[in-house]
C-alpha cells in the first residue's frame, strides 16, 4: 500500500525543485513518514545513476560528474531495494554487475589523462560519460574505501546460485584485491589521504578521529595487500591529541561534523565489538556515534551562535552545500548585529564552520544510534520547512539564517519567509541516510556485512573482540 502511496504522490509533484501538494503535520504517523523518506531516498540511486555503467552523480539535478564515494553508496541501495521490494533481484542483480564489470575494465596508471585511478584506488570523481578522471581531482583513498565498503555489501548479499551472483562475488575479489594499500603508506604506518598525479602524496595522513576508520579495516582485510596491524595502532594513537573530551554533556571521541560519526557506522555494526583504545573507555563506537547526536542536539538547543531555526527538534551540523561564500551582517536571536561568514560548501560541524546551514540527511544518519530525538527531528524539519522536500526526499541543507535575495547564490535559492534551501542532493549525503534507515528498520547492511570475511578480517587484525565477533 505504501509502494502505490508512494508513485500516486509523485504526480503532484510540478517539478524537481517542488515540494508536495498536500499539507503534511509533525505528527503524521512515523512509520508511514519513513517507508516515504525511505523509498524516494532509494529511488534517489536507482533512477538517477547511469544504468549504462553504473555511474553515479556527485549532485542531482544540477549536472555533475559521478561521485566514486555514491557509486559506493548506490551498491549498498540496491540490496535494500530488493528486500523492501522496490526491485527485483534479478534487477539488482543487473544493476551491480553492470557497475563491477565498468569498474574493473577502467584503465589504470599513473598518467594525468586517460585513466581512472592507480594502484587499485580510484579518483575522486569521475567524468559521467566515460568514467575517467574528471579535471584534476584526487586519488582518494577514503572515497576508494567509500565505493569498497559498497562492493562488499553487494559481495554479501548475491551470495546465490546464479551464475552473475557468482560473477558479482568475483569481480569484488578483484577490485577489492588489487587496491595496494601500502603504497599509500608513505609516512608508514598512517596512510595518506591521496595522490596526486601532478603533485605526488597529499601531505596529510588520516589520523584523529573521523571517517577514516574504513581505510584502515579496508587496508587490514586486504586478502592480496594487507598492512600490519600497526597501522590501526598508529590511527587510534592520535585519538587522545583534540579527539576525545567533553561536548555538550557528553564524554565521547569528537568530530565536529556528524558525518565523521556515520559513515563507517553505515557498513559496521560496532554494537558490542570494541578495539584496544574503546575497551579502555568502557564502550564501543556505536555508543560513542549515539553520544555525538546527542551533543548535536544539545548544540542546537544551546545554539550559542543564534542562528535562526536552531532548536532540540531541528539541528544536524554537517558537511554540505551552503548559500554562498560571503561575508554579511546578520541580526543573531538575541539581536546582536555582527559580520557573519557564510559558506557554499564546507565540512561544516557544530561549532566549526557553522554559518547556520542545517542538513537533514545529518540527523536522518543517525536515526540507528538514536530514533528517539532523529525521528522527530527529521518531522520537525519536514513539517516547518515544507520546501526542504522534494522528489528524493530532503533537499541537501536549508539555512532559515539566510534570507538576502540580493546575493549571487553558489546553490540553491531563497523561499519567501524560510531562508536558502538547496536545489540540489548529493549522493554522498542521501546514502547514509538510506543505508541507515535499512540498519534501523532491519539492520539490512549491518546483517550482511556481519558474515562477510573481508571486514571480518580487518576488524580482528584491528583488535576487535566481543559481541558479533566472538
Amino acid at each position: 500500500m505504501m509502494i502505490a502511496m508512494h508513485f500516486s504522490r509523485r504526480f503532484l509533484l510540478a517539478g524537481a525543485g517542488c515540494a508536495l501538494l498536500t499539507p503534511w503535520a509533525a505528527d503524521a504517523d512515523p512509520n508511514a513518514f519513513l517507508d516515504d523518506l525511505e523509498r524516494r531516498t532509494f529511488d534517489f540511486f536507482w533512477e538517477t545513476t547511469d544504468a549504462r555503467t553504473g555511474l553515479a552523480p556527485d549532485r542531482w539535478p544540477t549536472p555533475s560528474f559521478a561521485s566514486i564515494a555514491a557509486v559506493g553508496f548506490a551498491l549498498t541501495a540496491y540490496p535494500i531495494g530488493v528486500t523492501r521490494g522496490y526491485v527485483s533481484r534479478a534487477q539488482a542483480r543487473e544493476r551491480t554487475l553492470t557497475t563491477l564489470r565498468f569498474f574493473a575494465g577502467l584503465p589504470q596508471g599513473p598518467g594525468r589523462r586517460g585513466v581512472s585511478g592507480y594502484k587499485g584506488f580510484y579518483y575522486h570523481f569521475l567524468d559521467m560519460k566515460e568514467g575517467l578522471r574528471f579535471d584534476r581531482c584526487e586519488l582518494s583513498t577514503v572515497d576508494t574505501a567509500l565505493l569498497l565498503m559498497g562492493a562488499l555489501h553487494a559481495q554479501s548479499f548475491f551470495d546465490g546460485d546464479h551464475a552473475d551472483e557468482a560473477r558479482i562475488r568475483s569481480l569484488v575479489d578483484t577490485l577489492y584485491g588489487r587496491v595496494d594499500w601500502a603504497w599509500a603508506q608513505v609516512r608508514p604506518p598512517s596512510i595518506s589521504h591521496g595522490w596526486l598525479p601532478e603533485s605526488g602524496f597529499i601531505a596529510s595522513d588520516w589520523k584523529g578521529y573521523n571517517e577514516a576508520m574504513m581505510v584502515y579495516l579496508l587496508a587490514l582485510g586486504s586478502p592480496t595487500r594487507p598492512v600490519k596491524p600497526e597501522a590501526w595502532n598508529a590511527w587510534t594513537s592520535t585519538y587522545d591529541r583534540g579527539s576525545w573530551g567533553e561536548s555538550y554533556g557528553q564524554t565521547l571521541l569528537r568530530f565536529p561534523p556528524l558525518f565523521g560519526h556515520q559513515f563507517t557506522h553505515c557498513w559496521v555494526d560496532f554494537r558490542g565489538i570494541r578495539d584496544a583504545y574503546m575497551r579502555d573507555k568502557g564502550f564501543d563506537y556505536f555508543e560513542n556515534s549515539r553520544r555525538a547526536t546527542y551533543a548535536q542536539q544539545a548544540y542546537a538547543a544551546a545554539n550559542p551562535l543564534g542562528w535562526q531555526g536552531y532548536s532540540n527538534e531541528v539541528w544536524g551540523v554537517s558537511a554540505s552545500d551552503g548559500p554562498a561564500d560571503v561575508t554579511l551582517p546578520y541580526r543573531t536571536t538575541r539581536g546582536q548585529v555582527e559580520p557573519r561568514r557564510f559558506i557554499s560548501y564546507a565540512g561544516r560541524g557544530m561549532g566549526l564552520y557553522d554559518d547556520g546551514t542545517l542538513a537533514p540527511y545529518a540527523a536522518g544518519s543517525s536515526i540507528a544510534f538514536a530514533p528517539e530525538i532523529v525521528i522527530p527531528a527529521l518531522q520537525a524539519i519536514r513539517a516547518r520547512y515544507p520546501h526542504t522536500w522534494g522528489r528524493y526526499g530532503f533537499w541537501d541543507a536549508f539555512n532559515p539564517s539566510f534570507t538576502d535575495p540580493t546575493v549571487k547564490l553558489t546553490h540553491g535559492r531563497i523561499e519567501a519567509g524560510q531562508g536558502w534551501v538547496d536545489t540540489d542532493m548529493l549522493g554522498i549525503d542521501q546514502g547514509p541516510m538510506l543505508a541507515m534507515l535499512g540498519n534501523h528498520r532491519g539492520e539490512l547492511v549491518w546483517q550482511m556485512m556481519r558474515k562477510n570475511a573481508h571486514l571480518v578480517r580487518g576488524l580482528r587484525r584491528a583488535g576487535f573482540t566481543g559481541g558479533w565477533l566472538g
